[in-house]
């Protein structure tokens, strides 16, 4: 992938250039937000990663910027600021997803995968696994043709799962996602999404579609 990466440290630039260009893509830097905005605007790259504090416009500035103009470009945000609030506000003002610094390379490569494969999905407007279809512009599901009943979270849980499908979401991506939280609150706020969410869709099915891979998280394929 192209990847454009608008970061003022130089350290940054070099260990996130080094490890992206040896798995395989291509990044091309900016130092400040005007010229990293810019170069996004031109088009040409498959991801931008943008650090939050830069020279010139700051990153939320120019990714807010990037969104008023109907660009819908994969953004991935880094940060030296983790408070969830700080989070929030990045997620809201456009970016695809939000990674604290200090991080590993391996997490960064890892996310910049999701959201490449999230952005090839996302002009899917109809998710089928099996016979159960999620209808993401009428906010629908069903399930061999009868109507499945979701709430808010329900329906983005099973979206979510049958993005990634078959790979397994783990417990930590859905609290990121959906509840937008950056620590484990200690609660079984995702146990308990997840046991209504199956019980919903796989209830009269001949064959199960949500399940637990221990250890590791949830995976929405054909069991």
């Amino acid at each position: 992938m192209r990847v454009l990466l608008i970061e003022d440290d130089v350290e940054t630039q070099t260990y996130v250039t080094a490890g992206l260009n040896v798995r395989g893509h291509e990044v091309e830097v900016e130092a400040t937000g005007d010229g990293g905005l810019a170069r996004a605007l031109g088009g040409g790259f498959d991801i931008v990663v943008i650090d939050r504090m830069l020279p010139g416009i700051d990153g939320l500035t120019a990714v807010r910027t990037l969104r008023a103009g109907g660009h819908r470009i994969p953004v991935l945000m880094l940060t030296a600021l983790g408070l969830v609030e700080d989070r929030v506000e990045g997620l809201e003002g456009g970016a695809d997803d939000y990674l604290v610094k200090p991080f590993e390379l391996p997490e960064l490569a890892a996310r910049i995968a999701a959201l490449a494969r999230r952005g090839e999905a996302e002009t899917q407007t109809r998710l089928v696994l099996l016979d159960l279809v999620l209808d993401r512009l009428a906010r629908t599901v069903s399930r061999g043709g009868d109507p499945v009943d979701l709430q808010h979270r329900e329906f983005q849980l099973l979206e979510l799962l049958l993005l990634e499908t078959p790979r397994v979401v783990t417990r930590s991506m859905l609290l990121e996602k959906i509840w937008r939280f950056n620590f484990d609150p200690g609660t079984n706020l995702v146990e308990s999404h997840i046991s209504r969410l199956r019980s919903k869709i796989d209830r009269g099915g001949d064959r199960p579609l949500i399940h637990t891979v221990r250890g590791e998280g949830y995976a929405a394929f054909v069991g």
